[in-house]
């Protein structure tokens, strides 16, 4: 097995690359990693190509010999990259992959952009065959394309294509981080659009968890996955009989219910609840699919979501950087 592997050095790409060198079964199986901006560790079994997704001879170096496909990296609000990098991109790697003798299967990580996040409304819970509503920007549109393009890949060519579609991925103490008032706050909302900029400043000086309500007036609920329950269905789909040709979605058993995170966060860290109304829809991905065909589980539920973030310590080397929000 040679895996290519794309957003290498993301947060999913890192967690997946330890892992998947360091399961028995893929003990002889190589990677290369597909790399622009940052750089991968390299060892024997990892071999770096420079390029950009848009670069049609890279991607012929990279693909060389190549078994497996992930195909992690993305464009986010970028319009001046979204057709050269994201598009294009998606397009040489399918090309490339199905006229390849060596190719076998191809990984896509999808994203619930697709289907609206919080964004669009849905009458029950979000299932592989409910319609694509991407809310307002180029990277969800992008998200909507990729999964079109595989599909019809699937469909002219035959192409073994599985789709992971994800929600917010968290790692460390992002969903500590995700819940602050304070300028270190991880992905959005922006609170200053829901509040005046000086309450939101005021708050992000306090112990302040907020419980946000949908517009229906009830607790939002949400998706989120932690990076190893993603990585653990990565390693679960590749050469599955039932992921061919198949989209799944990747989330938690049960969405995430702010009212429940508030009342945990009160009990266990004694934060005072602030109540924010939104115009947010009140949306999550049905795991059902991934949970019977793949036999696989998440683990980590939001309150071991919580414990993991607010037990996490960064070392001096493990900075907070956010590459992206969300």
């Amino acid at each position: 097995m040679k895996i290519l592997v794309t957003g290498a050095t993301g947060k999913v790409g890192k967690e997946f690359l330890a892992t998947f060198l360091g399961c028995e079964q893929y003990s002889s199986a190589s990677v290369v990693a597909l790399c622009h901006n940052r750089k991968v560790e390299t060892d024997g079994r990892i071999e770096v190509i420079n390029g950009s997704l848009s670069d049609p001879e890279a991607i012929a170096r990279a693909m060389d010999g190549v078994t497996h496909v992930l195909h992690m990296a993305a464009v986010k609000e970028s319009p001046e990259l979204v057709i050269d990098v994201a598009i294009k991109g998606m397009f040489l790697l399918l090309e490339a992959a199905r006229q390849s003798p060596t190719f076998k299967q191809f990984v896509l990580i999808g994203g619930d952009c697709s289907v609206g996040h919080i964004f669009k409304e849905y009458p029950e819970p979000i299932t592989e065959t409910s319609p694509r509503k991407a809310y307002s920007g180029c990277y969800a549109l992008t998200k909507v394309l990729e999964e079109v393009m595989i599909e019809q890949y699937q469909i002219q060519y035959g192409l073994n294509g599985t789709v992971l579609r994800a929600p917010w991925i968290m790692e460390k103490d992002d969903f500590r981080y995700a819940l602050s008032f304070g300028a270190d706050q991880f992905g959005g909302p922006v609170w200053s659009d829901l509040m005046s900029a000086d309450k939101a400043a005021r708050l992000g000086k306090g112990n302040f968890v907020p419980l946000m309500r949908d517009r229906a007036g009830a607790p939002l609920k949400r998706n989120f996955v932690h990076v190893d329950d993603l990585v653990a269905a990565l390693i679960a789909a590749i050469d599955h009989p039932a992921a061919m040709q198949e989209l799944f979605n990747i989330a938690m058993d049960e969405p995430v219910d702010y009212a429940q995170v508030a009342d945990y966060l009160v009990r266990t860290r004694g934060m005072e609840v602030i109540e924010i109304p939104t115009p947010f829809h009140s949306n999550w991905l049905d795991n059902t699919k991934a949970r019977s065909a793949l036999g696989w589980r998440p683990q980590v539920d939001f309150e071991g979501m919580i414990e993991r973030a607010w037990s996490y310590e960064r070392s001096p080397g493990d900075p907070r950087k956010i590459w992206y929000p969300g």
